[in-house]
């Protein structure tokens, strides 16, 4: 198996996390679409990472669809519930996550325009996106049951990946004034050898 991906891509490192959880070995293949002679779109037409490769030659991409795949091969743990509207209760906070980074990844590239030619008032509305996403998932992590809980699972890897990412680009500074408990949970998975391996260089 063979994963196309960035070292700094916070949907590559979910994929990459779920599959050092599972023990299931794969080739890491660094290919950002930024990058001249970048061969991505060999595999995704999109031109976007993630891209799975299975050992059969058949290619996944987009990260919900990889996850999806990844749980069908049944390895353990698993990641996601097996009642399938517990599952999807997962899936739509896997989602939140997701649109947290794809608001934090727009905050960034906007930011390496030259600045005459920023939209603010975008800049001011993607923003607001990561932060009332961030009081979502704090409320989530409060319940302690489909994210926080005591099992890992893909809301849980999501929303680590999205909060690492936002970390590491500095997208919010003080996201972590008033979320105590997106704190204590970025702090417990940060400590696991699946996340330490997988933190952007």
């Amino acid at each position: 198996m063979k994963l196309v991906g960035s070292y700094t891509s916070p949907y590559v490192r979910k994929i990459s996390v779920m599959l050092l959880e599972k023990g299931i070995a794969f080739e890491f293949v660094n290919d950002p679409p930024g990058e001249p002679g970048s061969k991505i779109t060999d595999y995704n037409p999109l031109g976007k990472v993630p891209a799975l490769v299975t050992d059969d030659g058949e290619v996944f991409y987009d990260s919900p669809i990889i996850v999806q795949f990844i749980e069908l091969q049944n390895a353990s743990p698993t990641l996601l519930p097996w009642q399938p509207l517990e599952a999807l209760r997962v899936k739509q906070i896997e989602a939140l996550a997701d649109g947290v980074t794809d608001a934090a990844v727009a905050l960034v590239l906007e930011s390496k325009r030259d600045a005459d030619k920023r939209n603010e008032e975008w800049v001011v509305k993607q923003r607001a996106k990561v932060l009332r996403g961030l009081d979502t998932l704090e409320q989530h992590a409060k319940n302690c049951t489909l994210l926080n809980g005591e099992s890992l699972n893909v809301a849980d890897i999501a929303v680590a990946c999205a909060l690492g990412y936002i970390n590491y680009r500095r997208v919010a500074p003080g996201w972590c004034v008033e979320r105590p408990k997106l704190v204590s949970l970025v702090e417990r998975l940060f400590q696991r050898e699946s996340f330490s391996r997988t933190a952007p260089p």
